[in-house]
């Protein structure tokens, strides 16, 4: 995936640490995981998301556009109202997930670091003689990140996205330091990360690789909805929740606390009984240390796996949970 263009100016903080890719830019923690992310969990300070991709949808036709090309129904989208759409391919693969809101005269969405080029190639690719605007505000506008339960004030002019884990601001890029100076403390985007795998929220890039689609990952009913069709990849959408299965599924790794490193992406997975020589059945998308759960992951594994049977990430033990029905 594309690095992004800037560093954060917050990676000017007391204590911060640089994130690693895909999120380099911004600060990875700022001295203690475990405090960041008690503090998020309890609905105080804020994370600096000044790193995605940011893109904006002008024109009397924005909404009718999008509808067109999204999973999502947002053909009559409320001012105000968040969600969360994909574009897939012809095939129904995932290429792009965004997270957007609008406020009435203008759609604004951030998506993965450095993915907004290809974004915009392909909604450019797709206007034809629709009457839209499509503009790249990733240099001027920054997205922060305010924890589900927080009473924090938000500048009266920022576009706000809220939703149940949360408020995404998109502010003046230039106002981060003093947004950070007024809202802090400031939470490295390990305490979220820990968080989204707590909550079993697939990532764009992480949870998905070239072959993923919607059904595996729990995209269904949130950022897929399956009440609309006229987008690309509808079809694979609809046959496969009429009339199958897919054929991997997220689940959720307590993984064995004793380990001193977490499995990173890509770590093969397979069942505990067959040993780290055994066969393949998947691999972890995301691993965190979570401040109450320890060591957990994310991994995408053959839907046929037996549910309670115990595995290995690597050469760690873990426990499985479900997150997608097999």
């Amino acid at each position: 995936m594309p690095r992004p263009s800037t560093a954060s100016p917050l990676l000017s903080l007391p204590g911060a640490v640089p994130a690693e890719a895909p999120d380099e830019g911004v600060a990875a923690h700022y001295g203690d995981l475990f405090r960041e992310q008690r503090a998020l969990a309890d609905g105080a300070g804020f994370v600096d998301l000044s790193h995605r991709g940011v893109v904006t949808v002008t024109g009397p036709e924005r909404l009718s556009w999008l509808h067109l090309l999204l999973t999502q129904h947002v053909s009559d989208l409320p001012p105000g109202h968040a969600t969360e759409a994909l574009i897939l391919s012809a095939h129904g693969h995932i290429e792009h997930a965004v997270s957007l809101v609008d406020d009435g005269e203008t759609t604004w969405m951030h998506t993965e670091p450095g993915n907004q080029e290809a974004l915009i190639a392909y909604l450019e690719s797709m206007k034809f003689f629709y009457r839209v605007e499509v503009v790249d505000r990733t240099d001027e506008i920054a997205v922060v990140h305010l924890p589900a339960g927080s009473i924090a004030e938000v500048p009266g002019d920022a576009v706000v996205r809220e939703t149940a884990h949360g408020r995404d601001i998109f502010l003046p890029r230039a106002d981060l330091e003093s947004f950070a100076a007024d809202h802090g403390p400031a939470i490295g985007v390990l305490a979220l990360e820990a968080l989204r795998v707590e909550a079993h929220r697939p990532r764009l890039g992480l949870e998905t690789d070239h072959r993923t689609i919607p059904h595996e990952l729990g995209w269904i009913g949130t950022a897929v909805h399956l009440q609309k069709g006229c987008y690309r990849g509808q079809e694979t959408v609809a046959r496969v929740h009429n009339l199958g299965k897919p054929p991997r599924r997220l689940v959720f790794l307590h993984l064995d606390g004793s380990e001193v490193h977490l499995p990173p992406h890509g770590t093969p997975v397979r069942l505990a009984s067959d040993g780290e020589e055994g066969r393949q059945l998947g691999f972890v998308t995301t691993s965190a240390r979570h401040h109450e759960l320890g060591p957990i992951a994310l991994a995408l594994v053959k839907r046929n796996v037996p549910v309670d049977a115990p595995l290995m990430a690597g050469s760690t033990a873990a426990s499985q949970e479900v997150v997608v029905e097999p």
